[in-house]
């Protein structure tokens, strides 16, 4: 054998142990999705039961038809997909025009107005919750979806121009020179060439975004206080959650169908995601 098979030999073994590794690291995130799918099709009796098993052999569909037959449910998915929707759209247009300014502008105060916003990404969301009530309430948006459009959009930004920072940095700067000789407004430049090039960053952001916003239940919770056709999809479980008895398989078969659309969002973005989580724009 050559010395070329006695380099390559010693690195099977390892591969084998990375790719076992990841298959377990996989399976260990992978489980508690699937036995929140297994409680949603399971029989109240396998539910309740004192020694669950990891299958079912009666699956029902009875706690799907109890979620659906919930005359709210469909308001609660509407007001989810509107709040997350405007959140990732407003997040991603201001932190690209946020970020394209603090990285090809030098103006006054930019360090520290770079560092204000990795320290807003450390304040935890409940300090600034009960603040964050009295202002909607003076701003008259309690019981609005607004008071839960605005707080998402403050706490995306910080994170989104971070992040946008360095995507917009890799653009050399002699593209835009080449553009602006080419005649290309500084607008012309910043929509049909720097926006495109970003993009999978922006995708990356608005991920973050589309899922902390939809998965919200704090806000919700917090500002939403009276008029119950506000809410979103997370204070639908309060309805099968039942102090004395919960309904443990609405509440599995609903986080099962709020788990759908996050499913959805990735597969339509995943190609941008692995590019922009990789940092796409090189010079």
């Amino acid at each position: 054998m050559n010395a070329t098979g006695f380099r390559r030999r010693p690195r099977r073994p390892r591969r084998l142990a990375a790719e076992a590794s990841a298959l377990v690291i996989a399976a260990v995130v992978a489980f508690p999705l699937y036995w929140m799918v297994l409680s949603a099709v399971r029989p109240a009796g396998e539910i309740e039961s004192a020694e669950p098993r990891p299958w079912t052999l009666a699956p029902t569909l009875d706690s799907f038809r109890r979620v659906l037959g919930q005359q709210e449910f469909g308001r609660y998915f509407l007001n989810s997909l509107v709040v997350a929707c405007a959140v990732v759209i407003a997040s991603a247009l201001i932190a690209f025009l946020a970020a394209t300014a603090v990285t090809r502008f030098r103006f006054r105060f930019r360090t520290t107005l770079l560092i204000m916003f990795l320290i807003a990404q450390m304040v935890p969301v409940e300090a600034l919750t009960i603040p964050l009530f009295f202002l909607m309430r003076d701003a008259g948006q309690l019981n609005t979806l607004g008071a839960l459009i605005l707080p998402h959009i403050a706490f995306s930004l910080p994170f989104a121009i971070w992040m946008l920072r360095g995507f917009v940095k890799a653009v050399p700067e002699s593209l835009e020179e080449a553009a602006q000789l080419d005649g290309a407004s500084r607008s012309r430049f910043l929509w049909q060439i720097l926006f495109p090039l970003v993009l999978p960053g922006l995708v990356a952001t608005s991920v973050f975004s589309f899922i902390s916003t939809w998965n919200d239940f704090l806000f919700a919770k917090s500002f939403i206080i009276s008029d119950t056709s506000r809410s979103t999809l997370p204070m639908a479980l309060l309805v099968f959650f039942k102090p004395e008895e919960p309904d443990w398989g609405g509440v599995m078969a609903a986080s099962t169908l709020m788990t759908i659309p996050v499913l959805v969002f990735f597969v339509l973005v995943q190609r941008r995601l692995v590019s922009g989580l990789g940092g796409a724009v090189k010079e």
